[in-house]
C-alpha cells in the first residue's frame, strides 16, 4: 500500500516515537510535587516549550488538548463568549460544529476567503472570526494576516485552525496576528490524541473539561504525557516540503486540479474526475494499492458531497473529487506509480480509449 492520505493522519515520525518511548518510562504525575512528579513535569514543560518555539509563542500560551477538534472547540468557547461568530465557508467540521448559527464568510472558486465580505461582516459589533490557515481538502492557504488586520481594526478576535498547515509550512502566532491557533499532533508526524491551543492573551474562562485545574485551569485531567512528548518532538522537526513531488504528481496524472489558482500547502492536491463519484475513485485506487480520500477523513468514515467544494461553487464536481496528500516520507516512486494508476482509472471510468 502506498499511503497518500497524510491530511487524515501523517506517519509517525521516528523522533516522536522515540520521545514517546522515553516518556512512557516516566512514572510520575506532572501535578505531583515529589521527585517522580517533578520528573514528569519536566517532560511536560519541555514539550510545551518545543511547541511554543515552533509556533512563535511563549510556553504560558500553550494549552494541551486531546487534538485539533478540542482545541477549536475551546477557542470558540473561550474567545467567542459574548461575541458574534463568523466562520469561513470552507472551515473544518470541528469549527462548524462548535459555531452553530455563525455568519459564513464566502470564498472564491479557488477557496480563498473574500476579505471585502469579511470587512462588511465585521461591521456589526464584537465578533470572533474563525479562518483556517490551510484547507484540509484543497490545501488552499488563506490570507490570515490580512484578515487579522481587519479584525483588529474592528475590535474582533481571530482564531486560526492550523492543523493542516502546522507540519507543512512556517506558522507563527505573532506573525499571523491571530488571537489563537489550533494544532493537532497526528497531522504533523506526532501521535493521535494530542493537540494544543495557543492563545495570545489568556482570558479567564470556564473550561470545557473541568477537573483538577491542570493546564492553568484551561483543561482538567492528567495530561497524556507520552503523547505530549511525541508532539513536542514532532514540533522540533522542520516542516516537510514535498511541493516538488506534488507538482510532479499533478503534471503526470493530467487531472483537473481544484484550487490550482491559489497558493496551497505543498503536500496537498484535490483532483476532480467529472462524471465519476469520488467514492468510486477512492475504491478503485485502494484496490490498486493507493490510500487516498474523498474530502475530509474526520467524518466517521462517511463519504459524502464536499461542503468545501460546494462553497467554492464547483457544482457537480463537489462529489467527484479526491484528495491526495503526500506524507513527510513520500518518494518520487510513490508519485510516479500513483500517476500511472490514476490515468488507468480515469481512462476506464471515463470510457476514454487508451
Amino acid at each position: 500500500m502506498v499511503y497518500l492520505d497524510a491530511n487524515a493522519s501523517e506517519p509517525l515520525r521516528p523522533e516522536a516515537a522515540a520521545a514517546m518511548r522515553k516518556a512512557m518510562a516516566v512514572t510520575g504525575n506532572p501535578s505531583s510535587i515529589h521527585a517522580a512528579g517533578r520528573a514528569a513535569r519536566r517532560v511536560l514543560e519541555d514539550a510545551r516549550e518545543a511547541v511554543a518555539r515552533r509556533f512563535g509563542a511563549a510556553g504560558a500560551q500553550v494549552v494541551f488538548t486531546s487534538g485539533g477538534t478540542e482545541a477549536d472547540a475551546l477557542a470558540v468557547h473561550a474567545l467567542g463568549f459574548g461575541r458574534r461568530l463568523i466562520i469561513g465557508a470552507t472551515e473544518h467540521d470541528a469549527v462548524r460544529a462548535a459555531a452553530p448559527g455563525a455568519a459564513v464568510l464566502p470564498v472564491d472558486r479557488n477557496g480563498v476567503a473574500d476579505l471585502a465580505a469579511l470587512r462588511r461582516l465585521l461591521d456589526g459589533g464584537p465578533a470572533l472570526v474563525c479562518l483556517m490557515l490551510a484547507n484540509n481538502e484543497t490545501g488552499t492557504i488563506q490570507p490570515v494576516a490580512e484578515a487579522a488586520q481587519l479584525c483588529r481594526a474592528a475590535g474582533a478576535l481571530l482564531h486560526v485552525d492550523a492543523a493542516q498547515a502546522a507540519g507543512r509550512m512556517a506558522v507563527d502566532l505573532r506573525a499571523l496576528g491571530a488571537d489563537s491557533l489550533a494544532i493537532s499532533g497526528h497531522k504533523m508526524g506526532g501521535p493521535p490524541g494530542v493537540g494544543a491551543l495557543l492563545i495570545r492573551d489568556l482570558p479567564v474562562v470556564s473550561p470545557l473539561i473541568a477537573g483538577g485545574g491542570q493546564e492553568r485551569g484551561w483543561r482538567g485531567g492528567t495530561q497524556a504525557l507520552p503523547a505530549i512528548a511525541g508532539l513536542g518532538a514532532a514540533c522540533a522537526v522542520p516542516p516537510a516540503d514535498v511541493s516538488r513531488l506534488r507538482d510532479m504528481l499533478e503534471q503526470a496524472s493530467g487531472a483537473l486540479v481544484v484550487g490550482a489558482g491559489a497558493k496551497r500547502i505543498g503536500n496537498t492536491t484535490c483532483l476532480a474526475l467529472p462524471g465519476v463519484a469520488a467514492q468510486t475513485q477512492v475504491m478503485r485506487l485502494d484496490l490498486a494499492g493507493f490510500a487516498v480520500s474523498a474530502g475530509a477523513a474526520c467524518s466517521s468514515g462517511k463519504v459524502s458531497r464536499s461542503h468545501v467544494l460546494d462553497a467554492m461553487g464547483l457544482g457537480g464536481l463537489a462529489g467527484e473529487a479526491i484528495r491526495v496528500s503526500l506524507p513527510w516520507n513520500a518518494t518520487e516512486a510513490d508519485v510516479t506509480t500513483f500517476a500511472a494508476a490514476y490515468q488507468t482509472m480515469a481512462r476506464h471510468l471515463s470510457h476514454i480509449p487508451a
